[in-house]
């Protein structure tokens, strides 16, 4: 909680006390380094806790901070709980075994408001908790509810990905109406670059043609920000880990990670393509990179000649010039290393990477690939949005065309769906959507 300081105090005090945190911070960074790498497994794992520990204070720290501001808004001017956001605080309350008055003060509500939702529950009509209608020409409510799981599993996807992921499972949804499903104006989303725009004219219409190659820094548990000299200069461990990353054009397919403690040498990121076209059994015809010193040195292009790879790079001072790449590495921060604890141990490191990488080749629908996988583009495989779909409306007539790939319908019409999703090696960020078709 933030300290008041007497009126007579410099003003000088209050920024002393953020480089004392900041300090702190430094501190428990080194030391956490330490501990990481240390063989005794004991030290590791109290290491780990006391991270969790700390992270788990400041999230409680943040939400202090949002319901404070909350709580001063008077109760008649607060946003009001959509249908599906009161069940799901019901559901909260059950699960955490709370009091109707601790179910009220969470939330900013009164204990007669929760009371009311309880007896609520099993009403049906106008006056029920959520209501379910029944159109004739729109998809039931069920489907909704299902979309908003969804979001509320992965909030990192958007109305497009929403769409793609369900459509891969058997059921075909337009992005404006999972859009509208979703209750908010539509997120403006960047638009992905066709690798093909902007690069002197190459095109690829098959894998292994053209590569893409970049390097980024990864920041540990607030390990980048300190304000003063020289801890401010160093991008290294264990302040922050570097990436080298290998893409394919065509499919948008990882071909190789690599994780460094600092900056890697162009002798170390030769090694990680070498070992990435051993791996793919190919060598890829262009090489596209920025002008890092790294790529145009005389050791790299001499390299790249011996093995008849024709070098190119993205142009100066152009934002989006290497866009593809770009946008898989802003993918990678936001959907994944933003969602965990970045470790700081080099293999735990390379795991998360790793993982992250497995998921997005074979799980990830691409929007620049009409949402396919990058493995299924890359392999040629049939994609599973290709698949028979579900129909969930009974009335819709059988026909008729759907949204996204024309598929034809699985069993009959009026299907009732289950949403299973699981989770990559327990990750929860890395999501896997399948529908079950119930009775």
């Amino acid at each position: 909680m933030a300290a008041s300081f007497p009126k007579h105090w410099p003003r000088r005090v209050q920024t002393a006390v953020l480089h004392i945190v900041s300090l702190a911070q430094t501190a428990l960074t080194y030391t956490r380094s330490w501990a990481v790498n240390c063989p005794h497994a004991r030290i590791q794992l109290r290491a780990e806790r006391d991270r969790h520990r700390q992270e788990v204070a400041l999230l409680t720290e943040e939400l202090r901070i949002k319901d404070g501001r909350m709580h001063r808004i008077p109760p008649h001017r607060r946003p009001h709980y959509p249908p599906i956001e009161r069940m799901a605080i019901l559901e909260l309350r059950a699960a955490r075994g709370w009091t109707l008055v601790q179910t009220a003060e969470t939330f900013g509500l009164t204990a007669a408001t929760i009371s009311s939702w309880m007896r609520r529950l099993d009403e049906e009509g106008e006056r029920a908790l959520v209501q379910i209608p029944d159109p004739v020409n729109r998809f039931p409510d069920l489907v909704r509810y299902l979309v908003k799981r969804l979001k509320l599993l992965s909030p990192t996807m958007g109305k497009v990905k929403i769409a793609q992921v369900l459509a891969r499972a058997g059921l075909h949804l337009a992005p404006t109406t999972v859009g509208r499903m979703l209750r908010h104006k539509p997120e403006k989303r960047p638009v992905e670059e066709r690798a093909d725009a902007g690069q002197h004219g190459v095109r690829t219409h098959r894998p292994n043609r053209l590569w893409h190659v970049d390097l980024t820094t990864i920041p540990t548990m607030r390990g980048f920000w300190a304000p003063w000299i020289p801890l401010a200069l160093p991008q290294v461990w264990p302040f922050c880990w570097w990436l080298v990353v290998i893409l394919d054009n065509y499919s948008r397919r990882v071909m190789g990670v690599g994780v460094f403690k600092e900056p890697p040498s162009s002798q170390q990121i030769r090694v990680i393509l070498r070992r990435a076209m051993t791996v793919a059994g190919a060598t890829p015809g262009v090489l596209i990179t920025d002008h890092d010193s790294r790529f145009t040195g005389k050791s790299f292009r001499r390299w790249s000649r011996r093995r008849s790879i024709e070098q190119r790079f993205g142009a100066l001072g152009k934002f989006g010039s290497i866009a593809v790449i770009e946008r898989f590495v802003r993918t990678l921060k936001r959907e994944g290393l933003r969602r965990i604890l970045i470790p700081y141990g080099p293999k735990r490191m390379r795991d998360e990477v790793k993982l992250f990488a497995d998921w997005y080749n074979e799980h990830r629908p691409h929007t620049a690939i009409d949402g396919m996988t990058p493995a299924e583009a890359y392999f040629g495989t049939p994609p599973a949005s290709n698949r028979p779909r579900h129909e969930p409306r009974s009335r819709w007539p059988r026909g008729s065309p759907c949204a996204g790939t024309q598929t034809r319908v699985q069993g009959k019409a009026g299907a009732r769906l289950q949403l299973r999703v699981s989770f990559l090696a327990d990750q929860r960020h890395l999501p896997i959507v399948t529908l079950k078709r119930v009775a």
